[in-house]
């Protein structure tokens, strides 16, 4: 049986694909290969159960990733990245859901078209977030930087709203469209990818999967 668990908080989610990445709708990435990050900065969350488990409250978790084609066909590459001001049982908690060997579809999928798994990398992560401004940004110095901004109204130059509905979604039921206005990997896996697909949500995961369709932090 797995191990219960529970994290909440803001998630992102930037790729090289054009704005609306194909992937949520099972199609070909834009460019055929995909490449860019994710991130969650966790508000609430324990590994175990709540009474006994290893509280995740307060930190982060990112990755770098690289496939040489759609996701389907396997074959990806990932850096896991954990805030250094975790503790080790923290890391171990978080490496455990990032493997998909502690539960939840998104995660056991996400590991199952992963053939190469990089050393995990415990460094600092400056992470902002603005749900209602479709704004964030994400940097771990020397690793990649990230910066999303609103989608821009071609005619009128104004913030252009777009949100996709998944009731049946995995990484998130309700994201925020935007765009990337930096998307750039300078670690092990490298990418520069400005203008790119930007995926912005509060979530809530568990073991058991996605949960949670409107949630407030």
């Amino acid at each position: 049986m797995a191990t219960e668990w529970m994290m909440r908080g803001e998630y992102v989610k930037n790729c090289n694909c054009a704005p609306g990445c194909p992937c949520d709708f099972w199609a070909p990435p834009t460019h055929h290969e995909c490449t860019g990050m994710f991130a969650m900065r966790i508000r609430e969350g324990t590994f175990g159960t709540a009474s006994s488990g290893v509280k995740l409250d307060g930190i982060i978790w990112a990755g770098t990733y690289y496939w040489p084609g759609p996701l389907h066909e396997g074959n990806g590459t990932l850096q896991p990245y954990i805030s250094d001001k975790s503790s080790p049982q923290q890391r171990d908690a978080l490496l455990t859901i990032m493997s998909g060997k502690a539960g939840n579809a998104w995660f056991e999928v996400v590991a199952s078209v992963v053939s190469k798994v990089l050393d995990p990398k415990f460094v600092a992560i400056d992470f902002d977030f603005d749900l209602a401004k479709r704004s964030c940004r994400v940097v771990i110095p020397g690793e990649f930087e990230t910066v999303s901004e609103p989608i821009k109204d071609i005619a009128s130059g104004d913030a252009h709203r777009i949100l996709v509905e998944m009731p049946k979604g995995m990484e998130y039921f309700r994201p925020e469209i935007a765009t990337t206005k930096v998307l750039k990997g300078t670690g092990a896996i490298k990418f520069d990818c400005p203008g790119a697909h930007s995926s912005l949500a509060v979530v809530e995961q568990r073991h058991t999967g996605l949960v949670h369709s409107d949630i407030k932090l």
